[in-house]
């Protein structure tokens, strides 16, 4: 059922773009419904099908042939064009069949089913691409919001802190440079709310790109499970593919082994002549490899390299997932100490700066101006501190999400 739900709302979503989602969207729902809309995705599913239904006729033997014929008939003298005045003219009628093993038709079979588990590894690969993308862009969004609430509040501490400085001055308790320092502070934030929003903007534009729409709000984050490197390398769509790869070059090698020995062709036909007795005729046609040393042979050791270069290439594969998985590791451990760091080291101090400053500014000890950098240094430090949030959790989402899905065309 939340499947079907899903479906309903991205092709609302489609067909009408200016509906907002009802509820704040869900991570969850973000990555289904980028699974659900990908057309590449859709591609990959179509053309496994389609190696699906070839694999299963490769195992079957070729289609009979159908022959028909006139044998000996006459062009010349007064029988010309005849089929019944002269002995020898035979109206033939006839079937023929190509045969091949079992071994072989199992093999060629083979081919067929390895390509079709390669197609349907493309396909997972398709939805794991649509589901990496989706929740970076969710990421993205949401660490947008996220600032411009930062900045928003800024503009509100601006606004009251302008207000309270022009009453002060209009009291004659305060001075017009401090009324001029805060306009000119609010000035910048609004720009830099102004520069917020912008990227908030192309943050919801890259999310609809995957998930159909503009949704108002997002539901909160998940907690992501990094996978262990053997499973983060096992399930790679590059080493998957590519293990598809050596399974489809080995098959290919074992048919054109095969293919070495010829496919003999039976034959019987019927034969009818007026005046005559009817004949029946039963033969066989065998290909002649004159020179199996510099064509089949030949054509089983190119398959052969084939594996071996796959073979390579899966090798190759693996090196570069593994120092994927260990650079994204690394890279989130360093980004999970520098938060901490930062949380403890910078974000504590400046609270506890503005709530000081704060208490001093409400016992006429500090100016309003005090106050201001305080909360504006805090806002910043926050900011810092979303965006080495924001490229942990990006580091984190794409350990979780590069992989096939657990069970994806495995």
């Amino acid at each position: 059922m939340p499947t079907l739900l899903l479906r309903a709302a991205a092709l609302v979503a489609a067909v009408l773009p200016g509906l907002a989602w009802a509820q704040p969207l869900s991570f969850d729902q973000a990555l289904s419904l980028a699974v659900q809309r990908s057309e590449a995705a859709r591609a990959g599913r179509a053309a496994t099908t389609s190696a699906n239904e070839s694999a299963r006729a490769a195992g079957q033997l070729p289609d009979p042939t159908l022959r028909a014929g006139v044998d000996n008939l006459p062009v010349t003298g007064a029988d010309r064009l005849s089929t019944t005045r002269d002995s020898m003219t035979m109206k033939r009628v006839g079937i023929s069949q190509e045969w091949l093993p079992a071994d072989k038709r199992a093999a060629r079979e083979g081919v067929a089913r390895a390509m079709a588990d390669r197609e349907a590894v493309q396909s997972a690969a398709a939805e794991a691409e649509a589901r990496l993308q989706a929740a970076l862009s969710y990421l993205e969004a949401w660490y947008a919001a996220e600032a411009l609430k930062l900045t928003t509040q800024t503009e509100r501490h601006l606004h009251e802190e302008f207000e309270a400085a022009r009453a002060r001055l209009a009291a004659a308790t305060g001075g017009s440079a401090e009324v001029l320092q805060l306009a000119a502070a609010r000035g910048m934030a609004q720009d830099e709310s102004d520069e917020a929003r912008q990227q908030q903007s192309a943050a919801a534009v890259s999310l609809q790109r995957w998930v159909g729409f503009t949704p108002d709000s997002l539901g909160p984050l998940p907690v992501f499970a990094a996978p262990s490197e053997d499973d983060f390398v096992a399930r790679s769509p590059s080493i998957t593919g590519l293990q598809r790869d050596v399974e489809l070059a080995r098959r290919a090698a074992a048919l054109a082994a095969k293919e070495r020995s010829p496919n003999w062709t039976w034959e019987i036909s019927y034969g009818q002549r007026s005046g005559y007795s009817d004949m029946v005729s039963v033969g066989v046609s065998i290909p002649l490899q004159l020179a199996p040393s510099q064509r089949q042979d030949r054509d089983t050791a190119a398959k052969l390299a084939l594996v071996e270069r796959a073979e390579a290439d899966l090798a190759e594969a693996a090196r570069a997932a593994t120092a994927d998985y260990r650079t994204l590791t690394s890279d989130a451990a360093r980004l999970e100490q520098r938060v901490d760091r930062y949380r403890a080291a910078v974000i504590v101090p400046a609270q506890q700066r503005t709530a000081a400053v704060l208490a001093a500014y409400r016992s006429n000890q500090a100016p309003l101006s005090a106050l201001f950098e305080a909360r504006h240094a805090e806002v910043q430090a926050q900011r810092r501190l979303l965006a080495l949030q924001r490229d942990l959790a990006r580091a984190q989402a794409q350990l979780t999400f590069k992989p096939l899905a657990p069970g994806g065309a495995q």
